[in-house]
């Protein structure tokens, strides 16, 4: 499970800020969190913020991270490596980028992370907290001088010479077989981001649980729970048009006193509303997300759905019973409705927020103070607060009536 995410000099965020998924110690909704070896790991987060203020850049630090690491072994030595440093500040603009990744597995705690610019790898280090001794074990650390590998780690030293200024010293491991590289590999593998406006390239994950009878359940299960005003839906064997236009939904027929009459088929494209359409289309992730026990991060989750809607999606995930595996879903949103929902803990609430040299801030409700140095309380009216602008994070609006 994902515990914690770190990045520093990257787009908005110019200091190191780092987000966590480890529960605090507070008392309210226990079953938002599943206890992992002896961490305590929540279900779901939720990140607020006015618009530019670094929500979706977060999201894209993680992609950015991820998608470094698993294409590490494929680019040249020539590659650039397409990192954009915060570009408001004379110093970091030229400066590298920080990005560090913590995780649960298998018992055992996994801390990753790499400093680069364009051309090269600054920095790569990788330390396991081992479950039995419960000390942190260094495997390997990279400067530019080299890398240096432990003598618990010595399965990796002959390969040290093989590893390119721009590449990543762990994916080449990956590939050379060795065990601790596949574990931390596959858990960069098990990491979904989705956008919640750009939902529509979501449907190819749709598509491929369709093939598979357990997870075809799943999906028709998840979609009947939310109610969306069709009975089931059908999808047609015709394989000259797209998946998406193959989508039939099953509507009920009335006469006039009320009695059901037959049953009437609608495209789900052409019929539907865009958030129908867009919960057909994230299905699969979600669906595929809680069988597997992976990490989702969707980019506006709320776009085109109500309120209602959204809050049945977080609620699949911080309830045991429909999330077993101990799935992890992270999301921003504008809706503040979810603040009076009663479905997140203080330690699941976040927040970006810009400062007046434009960078951004990153911090949880739990850790949030008021002017006063007081912390706040788990009865407060959350939605109420924020609209209000306690805890920042929302836009500044001059008057536009004298304007």
């Amino acid at each position: 499970m994902l515990l914690e995410f770190t990045v520093g000099n990257f787009l908005s965020f110019k200091e190191k800020k780092t987000f966590s998924l480890e529960a605090g110690s507070i008392t309210e909704y226990k079953d938002n969190y599943v206890k992992d070896g002896r961490f305590k790991v929540l279900r779901s987060a939720v990140i607020y913020g006015a618009n530019s203020s670094g929500k979706s850049n977060f999201i894209k630090a993680l992609d950015f991270m991820v998608t470094t690491v698993r294409n590490s072994s494929k680019i040249n030595s020539t590659d650039i490596l397409n990192v954009k440093p915060f570009l408001l500040n004379n110093k970091t603009e030229r400066s590298p980028s920080y990005f560090e990744i913590l995780f649960t597995r298998y018992g055992d705690r996994f801390r990753y992370g790499f400093v680069l610019d364009n051309e090269k790898i600054h920095e790569e280090w990788l330390y396991v907290l081992d479950r039995n001794s419960k000390k942190e074990v260094l495997f390997f650390i990279r400067n530019l001088d080299g890398i240096g590998v432990a003598d618990n780690f010595e399965e990796a030293k002959a390969f040290v010479e093989n590893t390119r200024d721009n590449g990543l010293f762990l994916p080449l491991l990956d590939q050379l077989n060795i065990e601790v590289a596949k574990k931390i590999m596959r858990n960069f593998a098990y990491i979904f981001i989705q956008s919640g406006v750009e939902h529509e390239k979501s449907i190819n994950m749709t598509y491929l649980v369709h093939q598979d009878e357990s997870y075809d359940a799943i999906v028709e299960k998840f979609i009947s729970r939310l109610n969306l005003g069709f009975k089931s839906f059908l999808i047609e064997s015709d394989s000259d048009i797209s998946f998406k236009k193959r989508i039939n939904t099953i509507h009920n027929v009335f006469d006039d006193k009320g009695n059901k009459v037959g049953e009437k088929e609608f495209k789900l494209v052409d019929h539907e509303s865009s958030g129908t359409n867009k919960v057909f289309d994230i299905s699969g992730h979600i669906a595929f997300t809680l069988h597997l026990g992976l990490q989702l991060f969707i980019d506006e989750l709320d776009a085109k759905l109500h309120p209602i809607l959204t809050q049945e999606i977080i609620k699949l995930f911080n309830n045991p019973e429909t999330n077993p595996k101990n799935a992890q879903l992270i999301f921003t949103t504008h809706d503040t409705n979810l603040l009076g929902a009663k479905l997140f803990r203080r330690d699941q609430i976040w927040f970006t927020e810009k400062d007046n040299c434009e960078a951004s801030d990153l911090y949880s409700l739990l850790e949030f103070k008021d002017e006063d140095g007081n912390t706040v309380r788990k009865d407060r009216s959350f939605e109420k607060d924020y609209i209000m602008g306690r805890y920042g994070a929302i836009p500044y609006i001059s008057n536009f009536q004298e304007i």
